[in-house]
């Protein structure tokens, strides 16, 4: 029977669109004509409504593209809006369409390499994407869609729906509120999504890859009505064939619609969204054990044949602006999300000769969203200083249904330099629920209040924020089984923010901020490495991270640039004599260098390099203490250019060079991964053909076919391994009709 909580879910998408379809140029004369104006409150006076291609249904729009259009001028700041990256005391990036575009990506990750700061592991046991920030993860279910958690695909998001992806660097729980997933510690990502543009857009493009990808999308827009105030985009893209790995196959079908409408002083924008993505024999995570294992071929595949990797999700999305005057404006957010996950996988353990044991796990998951969240935003002064106001109420749900089963643990023999086949095992050792009807087996509901304050002084030289956010985070667990709750957890927390930056000229900003991080405390299992805990089903406190963070930044008109000095300390779970407590901590700090921009014509440049010092300052009985943490490298280099070739219009080359230090798979720092170096080369060719904007593309990645051990863990505490890329091969047309 449908519960109260699925119905409602369930009516809000044609709500949603229905309110955004309220926005038609019919309806709206029809509500001019039928209320006088001033009826409500003084309307605002403008001269005319200038349409831009507006994510967040603002006013503003989006923020302006840097010289070079590969990123923009600044981007989201949390419940503070969109703001100049001079004039934030953080530091951001926003990766632009153009970007998205010319580099053929295909996801979320494809995008982040270019981030001195990320670099891209994979979840634990699956194939979700997950984006390590300063060396803390932010799992793909705990990025925000227009500021909104929880509504894209869980595991992996197809870059067709991505108009801008905004990367912010450090503690965030002040001006996002705490993810649901756990994560984001050491930064968070939001998507915006694509809105209609001011010109008519047909475009379709068509692609390959070397080992039998295609690929085919179509985008089109467009803006009607009085003044062009309402718009809509569609979306929708195919992939399907074999990958560069060897015998995994890929299929991937999406399709988004958004529709804007603007008004004199209101602004709407709703979204639909689906994807359906399906990986067959996909190749698995590695767990070293007793040594790292050398790099196997990068085009090797020791999947089994009978693993494959399905998912299927579906999310609605409606914003709504007002201006109550023209200093104060409100916003009401909301959306749903229904999605399942379908998986039967062999993850191997491998000896440092390559040997590994595997056995099969099946799993399916079954989760639906709501999240909400309503806020109003006021400027004002008081004599000379001047004061931006900003109030947000916010609130997730989620509830998920799980079921798994396990074959023998015994498991089955292999090699990740001889892969060989094994027959699929029956997975009837460990079963958890059903796996036709699964069980709730996890509800989170979170709720927060945020204020804050953006003080101007010096003719708004020099801006000091001020804020807090109480954050309520309710959490319970239910047994696989019997459906029965096995714990809960409600706990309240109040994350401060202070902020200050300071234009020393127009080219020049200082800056500093302390801010906080929070995730949901642990529950305490049964067992811990094999031994019993004393306190079994005990929640812990919300983990409350601390960061301290200086920098300076840069904007030369055409070239521009940050450099950060942080530190960020994260609390974790541990055992001490046999009880389940939160005495461990990790201590990230680091020195953070980005470059963008276009320093003479026709060449462009984006990179820049991190350092960081990952130590583990708490630890179990001190075992660990002072060692580095799993995964997170000394140093990370990214360097990216194109330049547009004098002499022959419309041709670019491409180069990027992608650096990673070694990194541990293991607390004890026993397990060492090699450092690693990608090479990536690049062209496009840009020409008018009857008439029509014709663009070229290819992109050959990993240049040299370096075998290489990309990641190491992405979960807390897990060693695994991911194998880099293959040398890869992308070309596409793309036709502007």
């Amino acid at each position: 029977m449908p519960t109260l909580r699925s119905a409602r879910k369930a009516a809000l998408l044609p709500v949603c669109l229905a309110a955004s379809f309220a926005g038609s140029p019919l309806m709206a004369q029809e509500q001019t004509d039928a209320q006088p104006q001033g009826a409500a409150a003084e309307p605002v006076e403008l001269q005319s409504v200038e349409i831009t291609a507006s994510a967040d249904a603002s006013a503003d729009g989006l923020t302006q593209p840097y010289a070079g259009e590969q990123v923009a001028r600044g981007g989201r700041v949390g419940i503070l809006g969109n703001r100049d990256y001079m004039e934030t005391p953080f530091t951001s990036t926003s990766y632009t369409s153009q970007l998205i575009q010319d580099q053929q990506a295909r996801s979320v990750s494809d995008v982040l390499q270019n981030d001195p700061s990320v670099r891209v592991a994979r979840g634990f046991g699956n194939f979700q994407e997950v984006y390590v920030v300063r060396g803390f993860p932010v799992y793909s279910d705990d990025i925000s869609y227009n500021g909104l958690y929880g509504l894209l695909p869980r595991q992996y998001v197809a870059a067709e729906f991505i108009e801008r992806v905004e990367v912010f660097r450090g503690a965030n729980t002040f001006l996002n509120g705490a993810a649901p997933g756990g994560s984001g510690i050491g930064g968070a990502i939001n998507i915006l999504p694509k809105r209609a543009p001011n010109e008519p857009l047909t475009r379709l493009t068509v692609g390959a890859e070397n080992g039998g990808q295609a690929m085919t999308h179509a985008d089109i827009a467009r803006r009607f009505g009085e003044e062009e105030r309402f718009g809509v985009r569609l979306n929708a893209a195919k992939r399907a064939g074999e990958t560069t790995v060897e015998d995994e196959d890929r299929t991937l079908d999406m399709f988004a619609l958004g529709l804007d409408y603007q008004g004199d002083n209101f602004r709407l924008s709703g979204d639909i969204g689906h994807q359906y993505h399906f990986i067959d024999q996909p190749r698995p995570n590695v767990t070293p054990s007793g040594g790292v294992p050398s790099a196997p071929d990068a085009d090797d595949n020791f999947a089994q044949p009978w693993t494959y990797s399905k998912e299927k999700q579906t999310f609605g999305t409606f914003r709504a602006e007002y201006d109550f005057s023209e200093a104060v404006t409100g916003w009401l957010a909301a959306g749903i999300r229904e999605g399942e996950e379908q998986n039967r996988l062999a993850n191997p353990t491998a000896t440092a000769s390559g040997a590994t044991s595997a056995y099969r796990f099946d799993n399916i998951r079954e989760e639906e969203v709501f999240t909400s969240e309503v806020g109003v935003r006021a400027r004002t002064s008081t004599g000379p200083v001047s004061h931006e106001l900003v109030m947000s109420a916010a609130m997730f749900d989620i509830e998920a249904r799980n079921a798994y089963a396990f074959s023998s643990f015994a498991g089955f023999a292999g090699d990740l330099n001889n892969p060989y086949d094994a027959a699929m095992p029956a997975a009837d050792a460990l079963i958890g629920g059903s796996m036709s009807d699964p069980h709730v087996t996890e509800r989170t509901h979170t709720q927060s209040l945020a204020i804050a304050d953006t003080l101007g002084f010096m003719d708004d030289r020099l801006l000091v924020t001020l804020g807090a956010r109480r954050q309520g985070i309710e959490a319970k667990t239910y047994d696989y089984n019997s459906g029965n709750r096995l714990s809960s957890y409600n706990r309240y927390k109040t994350s401060p923010v202070a902020g200050v930056v300071y234009q020393l000229s127009d080219e020049l900003s200082v800056y500093a901020n302390y801010i906080e991080g929070l995730v949901k405390g642990d529950i305490a299992p049964a067992n811990s490495g094999g031994a019993a805990i004393s306190n079994p089903g005990a929640a812990l406190q919300p983990y409350v991270s601390e960061q301290t963070e200086v920098g300076i930044k840069y904007d030369g008109g055409n070239l521009g640039g940050s450099l950060a000095l942080f530190t960020t300390d994260r609390p974790f779970s541990t055992t001490e004599n046999a009880v389940f407590t939160d005495g461990g901590e990790q201590r990230n700090r680091g020195i953070e260098l980005s470059v963008f921009g276009e320093p003479t014509y026709g060449v462009r440049l984006l990179g820049g390099l991190t350092l960081l010092d990952a130590e583990l300052t708490s630890t179990q009985d001190g075992t660990n203490e002072g060692n580095r943490a799993i995964g997170v490298p000394r140093t990370q280099a990214n360097v990216g250019g194109e330049w547009d070739v004098p002499g022959l219009e419309g041709l670019t080359l491409t180069s990027r060079v992608i650096y990673t230090g070694r990194q541990y798979a293991d607390d004890a720092n026993d397990l060492e991964v090699p450092a690693w170096t990608r090479f990536d080369l690049g062209a496009r060719y840009r020409m008018v053909v009857e008439d029509r904007d014709v663009t070229l593309r290819a992109r050959l990645d990993n240049v040299t076919g370096r075998d290489y051990w990309a990641s190491a863990g992405g979960y807390a505490d897990r060693g695994y391994l991911v194998l880099g890329a293959p040398r890869t091969l992308s070309v596409s047309a793309t036709v502007d009709f």
